[in-house]
């Protein structure tokens, strides 16, 4: 059975490459339209279908994976940030509060497999921490291409006091999720899961 990654995320790509399975990346043709009229459970489960449908379109043998991340600060939805000023414009918020990151994996299974759809929910403490501390993250460059603008395993983990939940999915991904699924599908995972979380961690 073929394994595709639909993704451009170099973080996913790493976080399922753990699982020691072969798998294809292809990047998803896909656009991601926030809606104010869905929550952010729904929202990130739709983008992550939305991601694995359109690969799954062109390789429908294939069993294909999409996932999407997003951050809720007091009800809010924040995403990746437009430009060095609105990511700025984040950190400054999130600096000394709790928010949390919902990380969706939708699996699609054309090999015959009833698919996958999860979200895993990871509360995050920031440290209050300064303007002048923010600016010098901002000069790292990890902040452009992650929702809430750090990275959890970067140098922004400078920033968080801790972390409460799946750390791969605060990442990018829920490993633990996938390799459930394919090991029900009789896929043999080389790797204890397990094991691996009690490594992996904040």
């Amino acid at each position: 059975m073929r394994l595709i990654l639909a993704s451009t995320s170099p973080r996913r790509r790493e976080i399922l490459a753990l699982l020691g399975l072969p798998f294809d990346v292809i990047q998803p043709d896909f656009e991601e339209t926030l809606s104010s009229l869905r929550s952010i459970e729904e929202e990130v489960i739709e983008f992550a279908v939305g991601k694995a449908q359109s690969v799954a379109r062109q390789n429908p043998q294939a069993i294909v994976i999409g996932s999407d991340t997003m951050i809720s600060l007091d009800g809010a939805k924040i995403g990746k940030p437009r430009d060095l000023s609105d990511a700025r414009a984040m950190l400054v918020k999130l600096a000394g509060r709790t928010h949390f990151i919902y990380t969706s994996v939708a699996i699609i299974d054309g090999s015959g497999g009833s698919g996958l759809k999860v979200i895993e929910k990871v509360t995050v403490r920031m440290r209050d921490f300064s303007d002048a501390a923010a600016e010098d993250y901002l000069a790292c460059g990890e902040s452009l291409d992650k929702a809430g603008a750090y990275s959890i395993q970067g140098e922004g983990r400078q920033l968080i006091t801790s972390i409460e939940g799946d750390y791969l999915a605060a990442v990018g991904l829920p490993l633990k999720a996938i390799a459930k699924y394919l090991k029900d599908r009789g896929i043999a995972v080389p790797l204890s899961i397990d094991s691996l979380y009690a490594k992996k961690s904040f």
